[in-house]
């Protein structure tokens, strides 16, 4: 499977707690943290779910 690196790019102050825990899930907590994940089926329905907070990118 192909990697992707996320990099969480707004705020999760004043979103829904869904959004809030997919944040959590993806291991996100603060702006400009970035994270490198297996691009699962899992991971991609979670970072659709939050497209609007983060970048993605291919690895």
């Amino acid at each position: 499977m192909a990697r992707i690196k996320i990099t969480q790019i707004k705020s999760v102050i004043d979103r829904s707690e869904r959004q809030k825990r997919t944040m959590q899930a993806l291991g996100l907590n603060k702006i400009s943290q970035s994270v490198e994940v297996e691009a699962n089926p899992a991971i991609i329905g979670m970072v659709r779910k939050v497209n609007h907070l983060v970048a993605i990118e291919s690895i």
